[in-house]
């Protein structure tokens, strides 16, 4: 009889104090520990019960059936974006203060700024503003409907194998194959269309060394993509999860760094194409260093990219590049003027490959531009390296640009050849001139032009329309030539430096000193003669 009473005075204490446990009234978290440990420990397979999980949030407007529903989402965010609570990092302060704002918040993480906990009077919970951004946020972890697969997977089959439920491999095994036909589906596209279009066309070339090799990275871009979508959907353990979502997020920058490090081969290629039809040699140096520079864009990016996929906070590192940026300015200032000297080169253009340039003591032929020095073959052969910060500094004199090459000369005839001959050879000269193929027909001077010491000398003042000097040096030769035959012809003498001894009386001879006896009246005359001559 005792035993019996003993038993049913523990069974009474047991239902009053399940009943005194229902009923206490909720005190509310001390701490932002103690409300996401609740949150997270009733959402344990082991302790599921979402209505004690959702006495973490703030119950604000919303009723016990949507904080129930937010409660599982908000944990749902967590595991299919890849975002493992550590415990030990959650304050266990009930007057913790946020950083920043100065209030007692603390933000689980920095990827999600909105979703954070917030102190009410008391108590800890999860804010108002976090409830009203977590069905966007759901969103976000899961496009395109995906979440609605968190329902219909879990039914095909809810037994454990090496920590695994048996939906979770069945659904890993539908991504794989998935992916690897929709890779097997894309390859094949970009053979047997892409390529083959480009075969069409007579692109074979094009397609066999540029396109070919983007097929592969575009493709497991894609197919990474795609399984990035899925993957949240399998609820993976949130550790492992972590990390296949964190390889995921790194392969995708990954990959599309590839693509488009193999992208500007196409674009160097199409660049240099249209650079061959200008005229103007410079722009064939230029695509080099645009592939170059592009590319090297393209992987510093890429690099950013992939650390931010793996969870690594890049501003430290972009604060420290442009510490070290500016170090290093100040340190290779030289270097500096260089390259923003070869941008004024290549946006003036004040000369191209193959130009004749002079520049101080500078003259050559323009062989080759870079981004720090200019590289230019003298006349002697031998090769100067000018750094560009002084070609686009000093007067640069483009010999190349000239349309028309002047040829300056005096032909000097002796003085006893007679006035006639000397007016028939000059238009023999200009005749010569403008009969030549390669000789500017409107501008030039050919004039008895100056009495030497010991000759009449002829100014010969033309021009070339030639391309180059070789050119120009060619047309002198033949110009030059005619005139010997012409001078040949006519019996006209060049005359050479000479002296000439006069003896002004030798006996038994006339002086040769002359002897003027006319009048000025007589001389006018006779000057009045020689210009009515002149007239007929």
């Amino acid at each position: 009889m005792r035993k019996f009473f003993l038993i049913i005075t523990l069974f009474t204490f047991q239902v009053v104090g399940l009943l005194a446990q229902e009923t206490e009234p909720f005190n509310g978290f001390s701490s932002p520990h103690a409300a996401v440990l609740n949150h997270l420990k009733y959402l344990q397979e082991e302790s599921f019960d979402p209505d004690r999980a959702a006495k973490s949030l703030y119950a604000g407007e919303f009723s016990d059936q949507e904080l129930r529903k937010l409660a599982i989402e908000l944990k749902q965010i967590f595991d299919g974006s890849g975002n493992y609570v550590r415990l030990e990092d959650v304050p266990l302060q009930a007057d913790h203060l946020d950083s920043l704002t100065g209030k007692n918040r603390f933000i689980l993480f920095e990827q999600y700024p909105d979703i954070y906990l917030e102190r009410y009077g008391q108590s800890w919970q999860y804010s108002s503003r976090t409830l009203a951004e977590i069905d966007k946020i759901h969103k976000q972890v899961y496009p395109f409907g995906t979440d609605r697969l968190l329902n219909l997977l879990p039914k095909i089959g809810s037994k454990k194998y090496l920590g695994l439920h048996l939906w979770q491999f069945l659904g890993a095994f539908i991504i794989i194959f998935l992916s690897y036909a929709f890779h097997k589906i894309l390859t094949f596209l970009f053979r047997n269309t892409t390529v083959r279009i480009l075969h069409k066309y007579g692109k074979i070339d094009l397609a066999n060394t540029y396109i070919l090799p983007m097929a592969r990275p575009l493709s497991l871009f894609i197919v990474f993509v795609f399984i990035s979508l899925l993957i949240p959907v399998l609820q993976l353990p949130p550790i492992f999860g972590r990390y296949v979502i964190l390889a995921i997020n790194a392969l995708i920058p990954l990959l599309a760094t590839l693509f488009l490090y193999k992208l500007v081969d196409v674009i160097g290629a199409y660049m240099q194409k249209v650079a061959a039809k200008s005229a103007n040699t410079l722009d064939d140096q230029l695509v080099p260093l645009i592939r170059k520079a592009l590319k090297t864009f393209i992987i510093i990016i890429g690099i950013l990219a992939i650390l931010k996929g793996l969870g690594t906070d890049i501003w430290p590192l972009l604060t420290g590049l442009s510490l070290g940026g500016l170090a290093f300015a100040l340190a290779a200032q030289d270097t500096l003027k260089n390259f923003f000297g070869s941008l004024m080169i290549f946006i003036d253009r004040p000369f191209q490959i193959g130009d004749w340039i002079t520049s101080g003591d500078i003259d050559g032929t323009v062989q080759e531009v870079g981004f720090r020095s200019t590289r230019i073959r003298t006349f002697r052969d031998s090769v100067l390296y000018v750094p560009n910060s002084v070609l686009s500094n000093n007067s640069v004199d483009n010999h190349g640009l000239r349309k028309y090459r002047r040829f300056y000369t005096r032909l000097s005839v002796t003085y006893d050849t007679p006035a006639e001959a000397i007016e028939v050879f000059v238009t023999g000269i200009e005749r010569i001139v403008n009969e030549h193929p390669e000789t500017r027909k409107d501008n030039y001077n050919i004039f008895l032009n100056d009495y030497a010491a010991s000759s009449l000398d002829i100014m010969l003042y033309i021009f070339f329309e030639v391309p180059t000097w070789n050119d120009e040096l060619r047309c002198r030769q033949e110009i030059m030539l005619a005139i010997n035959k012409l001078a040949e012809h006519l019996g006209v003498r060049f005359a050479f430096p000479t002296q000439t001894l006069h003896v002004e009386e030798l006996p038994g001879q006339l002086s040769l000193t002359p002897r003027h006896s006319n009048s000025k009246k007589e001389m006018t005359g006779a000057l009045n003669e020689f210009f009515d001559k002149q007239k007929k």
